[in-house]
């Protein structure tokens, strides 16, 4: 099979298309897979609104076969992909909770940091993360969105500001150097993704400890996951990336570990070369990856999981709607974005999609489409016949919640292999 080759970074003003590994330069990038176009997965309008243009994007992953990085084909504008009334919230997600208490645990348990001991959160959103560490550790967010307010009413400090060299020298001056940073979802997300190292060892003290949470690429790969492909996710890191990029800047992976958020990312400890001594599983992870993410061969199945999916999805839909029934989406997760517009469905497939109560998408559209986003709490008193799982992956929390709320209908699990559940 043939793998074109990108041409020169061209500037469309609003985004860049890559030519040159994100990571290491390299200029011979392979395509994996090309989605189509697809529109800023967390661009809601509202309901009621008049269909206008709407930006979108195209939506190819790549593959560096020197640094084994997967990417974005695309680098879109953060202002257009994370603006200031983001509406994203950590804390709403029971399997982030409880991941985030147990990184907290487990950082108590590697580590002998004390109560003067700073932790910062970079991409802090909500403050759910350094709930876990604030009565232990002094803390410290930063984010670039609004709902940083939030962690503030919370009692957690928060900068809200993207983290440059400016935000890092701030630190500096009015916190000191930090015993924990962590990145968590969020540092795939950052273009500059060299500068953002930089300007965390400057804040990492000599025994300081980098952790960063990423959507692994393997489970992404097994799990047929092309609705995490979208703008925001600029890189999908393996352990053989992460290790090369982080390299780069004398910090050396000691620790790593697969968790569970995301349907499936990939925990990451590291610190300045030689600071702690490298645990036997950094060395496993490693061996298992060279045979199913580190060649362009690897991914060809993958493609061919993907149309095949959205085929039988189609299948499975039609089935349905030709007997009349109602559908009905649970969660407008990003991930639901991307799956709704690169299958094309719409409002007279999937009547709407629901979210909990206080979500900032209710009363909004899902991104590219007339599909309207409603408040949880009416969907038993008006029950449809078939639930789509748009956040399929946390589809063992949802389903017996829902059972436990009344719902009597069938669900609809989109991924790996769309299926029903009774």
């Amino acid at each position: 099979m043939n793998y074109p080759i990108l041409p020169s970074t061209i500037n469309t003003g609003s985004s860049v298309v890559v030519n040159k590994c994100q990571v290491c330069g390299y200029a011979k990038l392979a395509s994996i897979i090309f989605l189509g176009y697809i529109p800023p997965v967390n661009q809601f309008l509202k309901v009621g609104s008049i269909p206008e243009e709407q930006p979108s994007y195209p939506a190819q992953m790549l593959f560096c076969d020197r640094c084994k990085l997967v990417q974005l084909g695309c680098i879109v504008d953060p202002k257009i992909i994370f603006p200031s009334d983001y509406p994203y919230t950590s804390s709403t997600t029971k399997v982030l909770r409880d991941n985030f208490k147990e990184l907290s645990e487990e950082c108590a348990k590697l580590f002998s940091f004390n109560s003067s001991s700073l932790v910062i959160d970079i991409g802090s959103n909500d403050g759910n993360l350094l709930s876990n560490f604030k009565d232990n550790y002094k803390v410290l967010g930063i984010t670039p969105e609004k709902i940083g307010n939030l962690a503030i009413k919370r009692g957690i400090p928060t900068i809200i500001s993207y983290f440059d060299e400016k935000i890092a020298k701030k630190i500096l001056k009015d916190y000191g150097k930090a015993k924990i940073i962590t990145a968590t979802n969020v540092f795939a997300h950052i273009e500059e993704v060299h500068g953002v190292i930089k300007n965390i060892k400057k804040i990492l003290s000599i025994e300081g400890v980098f952790i960063s949470e990423s959507h692994y690429l393997p489970s992404l790969i097994k799990t047929v996951q092309y609705d995490t492909i979208y703008h925001e996710h600029l890189r999908y890191y393996s352990l053989h990336s992460l290790q090369y990029l982080l390299r780069m800047h004398g910090l050396e992976i000691f620790f790593a570990k697969e968790i569970p958020p995301h349907g499936g990312s990939i925990r990451v400890y590291a610190a300045k070369k030689g600071a702690y001594k490298i645990d036997k599983n950094v060395k496993d992870i490693l061996s298992k990856e060279r045979k199913t993410v580190t060649n362009i061969k690897h991914f060809e199945q993958f493609k061919n999981n993907v149309f095949l999916s959205k085929l039988k999805l189609y299948q499975l839909l039609y089935g349905i709607k030709k007997k009349k029934q109602i559908i009905y989406g649970i969660g407008a997760p990003a991930r639901g974005s991307t799956l709704i517009n690169y299958v094309g469905l719409d409002s007279d497939i999937v009547t709407c999609a629901l979210e909990a109560k206080g979500s900032y998408k209710i009363g909004k559209y899902i991104p590219g489409t007339l599909i309207p986003v409603f408040e949880e709490d009416t969907y038993i008193s008006n029950q449809p016949d078939y639930t789509l799982l748009f956040s399929w992956h946390i589809a063992k929390e949802l389903i017996p919640k829902l059972k436990q709320k009344g719902y009597k209908g069938k669900f609809i699990v989109p991924l790996p292999s769309p299926h029903i559940v009774s």
